[in-house]
């Protein structure tokens, strides 16, 4: 059973970047595809960007794409969102995911979450 611990979130001013973490513990990231979802107060969870087990496939929601990377370090268990550009619209509670399988809101896996706002 993998244990997730996200890190990273603050206040940032629009325009900004941050730069999230994702690290996991208890077994070997390398099992599993990860995601990075968000839930901004009163929405629904929504999923951000995914990526395959070794790095070769990635794929975003629509409003970050561009702006948003997803990547991770199997040796050392992390997986990273780098959020550059960003919006007021993008304040949210960021959690990330993990699964065997294709990762969805559904995933067994989570971690508590880390809170971005964007903000002057």
């Amino acid at each position: 059973q993998v244990h997730l611990v996200e890190s990273g979130g603050g206040l940032v001013q629009p325009g900004g970047s941050q730069r999230l973490s994702c690290a996991a513990s208890g077994g070997s990231l390398s099992r599993y595809n990860m995601g990075w979802f968000r839930q901004a107060p009163g929405k629904e969870r929504e999923i951000v960007a995914r990526i395959s087990r070794y790095g070769d496939i990635t794929d975003y929601a629509g409003a970050v794409k561009g702006r948003f990377t997803i990547s991770r370090d199997n040796i050392k268990n992390t997986v990273y969102l780098q959020m550059n550009s960003l919006k007021p619209e993008d304040t949210a509670v960021y959690y990330c995911a993990a699964d065997p399988s294709f990762v969805t809101a559904s995933s067994h896996y989570w971690g508590q979450g880390t809170q971005v706002t964007v903000s002057s």
